[in-house]
């Protein structure tokens, strides 16, 4: 049961909490907590949606990469709000948050983008995500290509690819009750840069 008087007054130390209890009672490897739907638009109105990977968060926001070119990021170009939904259903928990998108600094792309496992940095780097191919081996064509010609020297980070930060402006807290009666505790961005904390109907 959610009981507003006992949640943190700042939400991302709520996140906080719920992610590690999400991580921590995963019911196996093969779940992964990390994984949450983006939503997106462009000018068009068009809304699409996909599971992306968070690789950090904090106080200024929530942290995830991608191809700059891909379709989200075109959306994101052109109309740079967002809406994120993490779902643990085996805490029948999930946790909303909504804001707008700017892209990370290339230096934290750098830092990230060479954390990953080098056959991941060349996919990123041969990848024009989204796009129309004529078929799988154009795909392991390039991939064996870039191998070779770079031997051991580091994969470069590709321009056309980096993180983003959404900037949370509501962030709400669902858990599953009986009877559809559900708790929903909903904070809001205040002008002022505090918080307001809200109980929903369910």
């Amino acid at each position: 049961m959610l009981d507003e008087r006992q949640m943190n007054p700042n939400p991302v130390e709520e996140f906080r909490s719920w992610f590690r209890m999400a991580t921590d009672q995963r019911p196996g490897d093969w779940y992964d907590p990390t994984a949450m739907t983006l939503a997106t638009s462009g000018k068009d109105g068009t809304v699409t949606a996909r599971l992306v990977l968070l690789k950090d968060f904090g106080e200024d926001g929530f942290v995830f990469y991608s191809n700059y070119g891909s379709r989200k990021g075109r959306q994101l170009s052109e109309n740079p709000r967002a809406a994120l939904v993490f779902h643990w259903p085996y805490l029948q928990r999930q946790v909303r948050v909504e804001g707008t998108v700017t892209r990370v600094s290339r230096a934290e792309s750098e830092q990230y983008f060479w954390s990953r496992p080098r056959a991941s940095q060349l996919a990123a780097a041969i990848s024009a995500q989204s796009g129309v191919i004529a078929d799988r081996k154009f795909l392991d064509d390039r991939f064996e290509a870039l191998q070779q010609s770079l031997g051991n020297q580091p994969v470069p980070l590709p321009e056309h690819w980096g993180g983003y930060r959404l900037r949370a402006e509501k962030i709400e807290f669902w858990e599953h009750r009986d009877n559809r009666l559900h708790d929903r505790i909903c904070y809001s961005r205040s002008p002022a840069g505090g918080w307001v904390l809200e109980r929903l109907a369910p």
